[in-house]
């Protein structure tokens, strides 16, 4: 049944609005997967707040042009596509889909828009391969401690040498 021009306009607007809304946006290939699987692939972007629409190539590419982009590359829009969309950590997305793959091995990153820019699959797998927000603050917080620690053991040496020879001391003296 084909769908009606004024359904088609709503579905437009509606993912205008979520192109909009969105950090980031992330295209998905998801040939072959059963709709169990999808619906848990769903679930579990869900989970993280990151929603996932299933829409006509041509409505994806009308809303990006609403939101500036002029050309998504051909590679990021071949086969199904799922519109995978990250309101809150703009790579948790990309992640998530990345991580995803290992169970559904016809998931498939195929590009994006962040940032303003269209890019194709390379990118989109970069992006998936930047550690999370919280793995980076992780390493920042390490490094910014790791010359005070280095700073503390200098000293603590120091210290415990100096009361080794005073003990020393007193033990030949007794």
């Amino acid at each position: 049944m084909a769908v009606s021009k004024n359904r088609k306009q709503q579905q437009l607007e509606a993912l205008i609005e979520k192109f909009q809304n969105a950090k980031s946006i992330f295209f998905s290939e998801y040939t072959g997967i059963s709709v169990k699987g999808f619906s848990k692939v769903r679930d579990t972007l869900r989970e993280s707040n990151v929603e996932c629409k299933v829409a006509k190539k041509t409505l994806i590419k009308l809303a990006a042009e609403q939101i500036g982009i002029k050309e998504i590359p051909t590679e990021a829009l071949e086969g199904p596509i799922a519109v995978i969309l990250s309101n809150e950590d703009e790579i948790v997305g990309a992640k998530l889909i990345s991580n995803l793959k290992k169970e559904h091995e016809t998931l498939e990153l195929t590009g994006g828009i962040f940032d303003g820019e269209a890019f194709g699959q390379e990118k989109a797998k970069a992006y998936a391969a930047i550690p999370a927000k919280e793995e980076l603050l992780a390493k920042l917080v390490g490094s910014m401690k790791a010359p005070i620690t280095g700073f503390h053991g200098v000293t603590h040496g120091v210290m415990r040498q100096f009361v080794g020879t005073l003990q020393a001391i007193v033990d030949k003296e007794q």
